[in-house]
C-alpha cells in the first residue's frame, strides 16, 4: 500500500473549485442543539461554517471509507486512513446568519514523509470564503493519509500536554452526538458512526470523535469563559485520535496580549489536540 508515485499526487497543486452556499437558519440551530448551545441570533460563530459547502457524491461514487472515491478535488493517495490533521483559520469579516457564501477552494501542496506507523501523505487545501464579496474566513485545511498499522506496533508515545489550564469542560461523546454532527457537515466517513467498520477494518477501539467537532468544542469553550471577545484567528493540529468508549477534557488558558491557548485531553490525561487562538 505505501508504495506509490508521489509525483504523479503532485500534478494536483494548483487543481480549485468554486462552491456556492447559504447560511441556512435551521442548520445553525441544529448545529447549537447538537453542542447543547444556544441559538446564535444574528452572526455564525467561528467554525460554525463547517455545516456549510458539503461534498456531495452519489451513492455510486463512494469508497469502502464512505468519503468520496479519491482522484476528483482531492488527490487519489493510496492509503486507506484518512484524517483532519489540523488548520490555520482567520476571521476577517463576521458571517450573518441567512448570508449567501461563496468559497473558492485550491490544492496548496501533497507532500510525504515516514512515521512511526508507516509512510504518511499530507495534503493541504487553502479555502477562501467570501460574504458579500469580502472575505469572511481563510483556512489553510491539512489532511493525513496513512497506511494502517501493523497488529504489533506499538501505541505511539503519548505527548506532554500545557499545564495549569484555567478553564476544563468534561465531554462525554457517545454515538448521538457523532451522528448528528456527520450529518450536519453531510460527512460519511464511516470511522465516525459504524462501529463494526472502525473496529474491524481500520482497528480503532472505538467511533472516532471528528477532529473539527472537538477544535470547535475548543473555541466554545473560550466564547463560554470570554463571550464578549471575538476571535481573529485559530489554529490547531490534532496529535491522537479520541473516541465515543471515554470521556475527554477541552481545557484553555490566556497568555496574555490576546493569545489564548487551547488543548483536549484524553480521559488518561494525555494530549489529543493542542491549539491556539487570538482575539480582541
Amino acid at each position: 500500500m505505501s508504495d506509490f508515485d508521489l509525483s504523479l499526487l503532485q500534478q494536483w497543486i494548483g487543481k480549485s473549485e468554486n462552491l456556492h452556499d447559504v447560511v441556512r437558519p435551521e442548520a445553525v440551530a441544529a448545529l447549537a442543539a447538537t453542542l447543547d448551545k444556544p441559538v446564535p441570533d444574528r452572526l455564525l460563530p467561528p467554525l460554525w461554517h463547517w455545516i456549510n459547502f458539503w461534498s456531495v457524491a452519489p451513492a455510486s461514487q463512494l469508497g469502502e471509507d464512505g468519503h468520496p472515491r479519491r482522484g476528483g478535488f482531492l488527490p487519489p493517495v493510496p492509503l486507506p486512513r484518512r484524517m483532519w490533521a489540523g488548520g490555520r483559520l482567520t476571521f476577517p469579516e463576521p458571517v450573518p446568519i441567512g448570508a449567501a457564501l461563496a468559497r473558492t477552494s485550491s490544492i496548496l501542496d501533497v507532500k510525504d514523509k515516514t512515521g512511526a506507523t508507516g509512510r504518511l501523505v499530507f495534503v493541504t487545501v487553502r479555502h477562501e470564503i467570501r460574504c458579500g464579496g469580502r472575505l469572511a474566513v481563510t483556512e489553510e485545511h491539512d489532511i493525513v493519509y496513512r497506511d494502517m498499522p501493523a497488529p504489533d506496533a506499538p501505541p505511539p508515545a503519548p505527548r506532554p500536554a500545557p499545564a495549569e489550564a484555567k478553564w476544563s469542560r468534561e465531554i462525554t461523546p457517545d454515538p448521538v452526538l457523532l451522528f448528528r454532527y456527520s450529518a450536519l457537515t453531510f460527512n460519511g466517513h464511516r470511522i465516525h458512526y459504524d462501529r463494526s467498520y472502525v473496529t474491524e477494518v481500520e482497528g480503532y477501539p472505538g467511533l472516532v470523535v471528528h477532529g473539527p467537532l472537538i477544535a470547535t468544542l475548543l473555541i466554545e469553550l473560550l466564547r463560554a469563559e470570554l463571550p464578549a471577545a471575538r476571535v481573529k484567528s485559530f489554529s490547531f493540529r490534532a496529535v491522537s485520535p479520541l473516541f465515543d468508549i471515554n470521556p475527554f477534557s477541552v481545557c484553555g488558558r490566556p497568555e496574555g496580549d490576546g493569545r489564548i491557548t487551547l488543548w483536549a485531553l484524553n480521559h488518561r490525561g494525555e494530549l489529543a489536540m493542542q491549539a491556539e487562538a487570538t482575539i480582541e
